[in-house]
């Protein structure tokens, strides 16, 4: 009997190293992301005095991959203008801050878990970029990868305005 259990136990720990998922505390033990609800959003973009651009995103979103470095630049050159903010959407804590180690964002990010403000956005899939004036107006949202012209459009917009 102690013959056929082994196998069974090395085969749940093999599938269990090869998951997706990491530890609670986040990649390297860095802590994870603090969570963010549709209620705390509406207030956080009805409350800023400044324009914000908000990016929904996930670790394992391959289109996401691609324009985190276009965010990561946007936020170098105007984020002394410009709120941004990441919020990680129904991903895991450790693969989200996997993700932000791994791209170099330094704007704020968050987690939602469960995909509300996705949905509360009106988005269906990721990524989702949202450019909103001051006191929470939305001017533009952009479903799908978000590409150089329209990441610069979208800024352009939001500053043309203050």
């Amino acid at each position: 009997m102690r013959r056929r259990s082994l196998p069974i136990v090395a085969l749940a720990l093999v599938a269990a190293g090869c998951s997706g998922s990491t530890d609670a505390a986040g990649a390297g033990g860095a802590p994870e992301l603090a969570p963010i609800t549709v209620e705390d959003f509406t207030a956080e973009i009805e409350a800023s005095d400044r324009p914000m651009v908000v990016n929904l995103w996930a670790s394992w979103c391959i289109p996401c991959r691609s324009e985190a470095p276009l965010l990561r630049e946007a936020h170098d050159t105007n984020g002394d203008r410009i709120h941004f903010l990441g919020i990680a959407t129904q991903d895991s804590p450790g693969d989200s801050v996997a993700f932000i180690d791994e791209f170099g964002l330094t704007f704020e990010n968050r987690s939602d878990r469960n995909g509300d403000i996705r949905g509360w956005l009106g988005g269906v899939g990721l990524p989702l970029t949202v450019f909103i004036r001051p006191g929470g107006e939305i001017l533009r949202t952009h479903f799908g990868v978000i590409d150089d012209a329209a990441l610069a459009l979208g800024i352009d917009d939001l500053l043309a305005e203050n």
